[in-house]
């Protein structure tokens, strides 16, 4: 997708802060973080959202959210993992991509 902000930071159009990557994953910091850590992760093959990801590209994106925070303080004092779905959820850039947010304590959406 040329046209896409997340398929050009893959192909190194666009610079990121990368903070991890593998065959199918890429993750970087957010460029306006909602959190003291914020992270996105994407697949390295282009979706438009949730519903159109492979079952295999969910598995690899949590598979490598689970990686990266393994013994961090993300993983011990917590984290959240959301991803925004079409325009009334939130979603501005239509490359599925899943925000990891911690660091701090988080407002809202307690149970």
């Amino acid at each position: 997708m040329s046209e896409c902000l997340f398929c050009k930071i893959l192909n190194n159009e666009i610079p990121s802060n990368r903070v991890y990557e593998d065959d199918y994953v890429y993750a970087f910091e957010d460029i306006n973080p909602l959190a003291k850590e914020h992270y996105l992760f994407i697949s390295k093959n282009h979706s438009e959202n949730f519903n159109d990801l492979s079952s295999d590209d969910l598995v690899h994106i949590h598979q490598a959210i689970k990686k990266f925070t393994s013994g961090t303080k993300l993983e011990t004092d917590g984290y959240r993992v959301v991803t925004n779905i079409n325009s009334f959820g939130g979603q501005t850039v239509f490359h599925t991509h899943f925000h990891v947010l911690g660091g701090e304590q988080l407002k809202g959406f307690g149970v």
